[in-house]
């Protein structure tokens, strides 16, 4: 099978789009709590590659896994889902 139809996906908001051809997206996902149980907005933040710098702050924007471009950054903008107001 071919690697391209396994990379993970993400959905998230920009929160930083000072970096030159990166943005900063913040993933918040509900996860139970191991003894409560009750589920908790737990969030985290990717670097992901912005090549034309077309995202901005507010942004919901869809993040997709990639080779690694730099230390930290592993993930690429594939798609705005939502432009901020």
């Amino acid at each position: 099978m071919n690697n391209k139809q396994h990379r993970k996906t993400r959905v998230g908001v920009v929160v930083s789009d000072k970096m030159d051809k990166t943005v900063v997206v913040a993933v918040q996902k509900k996860v139970p709590h191991r003894i409560y149980k009750k589920y908790v907005l737990t969030q985290k933040k990717f670097k992901a590659h912005d090549p034309q710098n077309a995202y901005h702050l507010g942004d919901t924007v869809e993040i997709e896994e990639t080779r690694p471009i730099s230390r930290d950054k592993h993930w690429r903008v594939t798609r705005v889902i939502e432009r901020a107001r």
